[in-house]
C-alpha cells in the first residue's frame, strides 16, 4: 500500500510543477481605452446666404400669408353657417350649407398642407446636397405647420357644433 500511495504522492507533486504554455492577452490597458468614451467635439456647418433659396422663400411666405387670409375669410362665413345650423338635422338646408362651409375650409387647409410638402422638398433637396439646414427655412416650415394645425382645428371646432350625418 506504500507504493500506491507513494505514487499518488509523486503524480501530485509533479502535476504542481506542470506550467500553462498557452499565451493570455494582457489586463493593460488598451490604447483606445486610454482616450477615453467623451463624444469627439463636432464643427456644426453655417448655412451661407443663399439670394435665390431667400427669394423663394419669400415667395413661399406670401403664399402662407394669403392662404392664411383666405381661411380666415372662409372660416368666419363657416362659423356663421354653423351657428344658423345650431339644432338642424343632418340633411337639413342649414346644415348642409354649413357642409359646403367646412369643405371650403378643407380647400384652404389641403393647400397649406401642400405648402408644407413643398417646403419639406426643399429641405430634402438640401439635404440630399449635404447642405447644412438653412434657419429661414426652418422657421417657414414652423409657420406653415403652425399654420395648419390651426387651420385643423379650427375645422374641428366647427364640425363639433352641427349634428352628425
Amino acid at each position: 500500500m506504500k507504493a500506491p500511495a507513494l505514487l499518488a504522492l509523486a503524480a501530485l507533486t509533479l502535476a504542481g510543477c506542470a506550467r500553462d504554455t498557452r499565451v493570455y492577452p494582457s489586463l493593460a490597458p488598451r490604447a483606445v481605452e486610454e482616450k477615453g468614451f467623451a463624444e469627439p467635439k463636432v464643427q456644426v456647418a453655417v448655412a451661407k446666404p443663399d439670394p435665390a433659396l431667400d427669394a423663394r422663400i419669400g415667395v413661399l411666405r406670401g403664399t402662407l400669408a394669403s392662404l392664411a387670409r383666405g381661411f380666415a375669410e372662409d372660416a368666419a362665413k363657416a362659423d356663421s353657417a354653423a351657428d344658423r345650423a345650431r339644432g338642424a338635422a343632418a340633411g337639413s338646408d342649414p346644415w348642409l350649407d354649413a357642409q359646403t362651409a367646412l369643405s371650403q375650409l378643407d380647400d384652404w387647409r389641403a393647400q397649406t398642407s401642400s405648402l408644407l410638402t413643398d417646403v419639406d422638398l426643399l429641405a430634402a433637396e438640401r439635404g440630399a446636397q449635404l447642405a447644412p439646414p438653412y434657419p429661414a427655412l426652418g422657421s417657414l416650415r414652423d409657420n406653415i405647420a403652425a399654420e395648419a394645425d390651426r387651420q385643423a382645428q379650427t375645422i374641428a371646432r366647427i364640425q363639433a357644433r352641427l349634428a352628425r350625418a
